[in-house]
């Protein structure tokens, strides 16, 4: 991935879920912030059947440099056997922004 910042997204059952997934990946540097988002309604495909579900979606911004770890830190603080992980990438912004969020991340 070639961009220097991300926007990386998760979903999880409740808002005291999201809340901690939020908090967790501040505390621990590895997101500048995080926003928590719901609820919203989720259709999928699980174990062979549609399912739709409450869920809250949480989006965290971080530095690329910190995906690997933000990632790991997701998977070991989720409460889903299969998180939704997904990296998308910031391609403008504002610089100060975006110095904030590298800095807040190291």
């Amino acid at each position: 991935m070639s961009a220097e910042h991300l926007v990386v997204t998760s979903t999880t059952d409740s808002e005291k879920s999201a809340l901690a997934l939020a908090a967790g990946a501040v505390e621990a540097k590895l997101g500048a912030c995080a926003q928590v988002v719901g609820p919203v309604t989720s259709v999928f495909r699980w174990e062979g059947e549609v399912q739709t579900e409450p869920e809250w979606r949480v989006e965290i911004k971080t530095a690329a440099d910190r995906l690997t770890e933000l990632t790991e830190h997701l998977r070991r603080h989720h409460t889903y056997d299969l998180p939704e992980i997904i990296a998308t990438p910031i391609e403008g912004g504002s610089a100060e922004y975006l110095t904030w969020l590298v800095d807040e991340t190291r």
